[in-house]
């Protein structure tokens, strides 16, 4: 499959109907459309701090972000606030984690979760996330010795969610930032390039 440059994954997507935006549909297009690395470039910023969140595109219906992990950050374990997400990697390699709830108690914030499926993700391949156990972690090991890249597509567009610590069996809400909008950092973010 030829790579496809950001901007025509993005009209691809945008040209998909709504009622068809919907997981397999969007997972078999991003399948089919693998990202040239080179037309993502300008959003690649990189923290020794914590992985950046740069935003690529966003509507009403969905937003891209390119998310740059160094050499053995992660994320913590969390879900996507009942959105649907697709993911693929095209630089580097990451592992993922997925959970389920074995135990919940709102009214403590305290929740046990219970690990279920391993996966890698690079060269591409497209993954999503399943809105049955929406929650996981996502991993750039430090055995694999290298940074990566990954290409997150929400829909719909979301700005918080929820953190869950597995040593302690609780989850908080977090309000989700961004480290740069359309290739800008953005006010007060130290990355660079």
């Amino acid at each position: 499959m030829q790579p496809v440059p950001i901007f025509a994954l993005i009209d691809g997507l945008k040209a998909i109907p709504d009622e068809e935006f919907v997981t397999d549909n969007v997972y078999e297009f991003l399948a089919s459309n693998p990202v040239a690395v080179d037309s993502l470039e300008k959003y690649f910023y990189w923290s020794p701090e914590f992985y950046t969140r740069n935003l690529i595109y966003k509507d009403e219906r969905f937003e891209m972000m390119a998310i740059c992990w160094e050499k053995g950050q992660a994320s913590t374990v969390h879900n996507h606030w009942d959105q649907k997400c697709w993911m693929m990697v095209p630089l580097g390699r990451l592992r993922g984690l997925n959970f389920a709830v074995e135990e919940i108690d709102e009214s403590q914030m305290r929740c046990k979760l219970r690990e279920t499926e391993t996966f890698e993700l690079k060269d591409c391949l497209a993954a999503k996330v399943d809105l049955e156990e929406p929650i996981h972690q996502v991993l750039n090991l430090a055995e694999f010795d290298e940074r990566a890249v990954s290409i997150h597509i929400y829909s719909k567009p979301y700005d918080r969610c929820l953190s869950y610590c597995r040593e302690s069996d609780t989850y908080k809400e977090v309000i989700l930032k961004y480290s740069s909008i359309d290739g800008e950092l953005c006010e007060g973010v130290s990355a660079s390039r």
